[in-house]
């Protein structure tokens, strides 16, 4: 299911226009998004867990060069989902 198919199910299930479906999942995307970029964990009951974890920085190495360099520390997105 992608976003257009999204706003469709939701636009049919509860009666709203497809245009305000389509904010109300813009609306919700940009919430968790803001949420989860300023570190918070956001959890939906029946559906799952989201949160953003710090990996550990690593060694890797230039293909070119051959030169080793330091990565610096990725931020991930973790996400827990309920089992259906």
């Amino acid at each position: 299911m992608n976003k257009s198919d999204l706003v469709d199910a939701i636009a049919n299930s509860s009666g709203l226009t497809k245009a305000d479906a389509g904010r109300a999942v813009d609306a919700f995307v940009g919430s968790v998004t803001s949420a989860l970029q300023s570190g918070q964990a956001v959890s939906l009951i029946g559906f799952g867990t989201f949160s953003v974890r710090d990996r550990a920085a690593r060694q890797g190495r230039n293909p070119r060069t051959v030169k080793p360099s330091i990565l610096k520390r990725p931020r991930t997105l973790h996400s827990r989902l309920v089992k259906l």
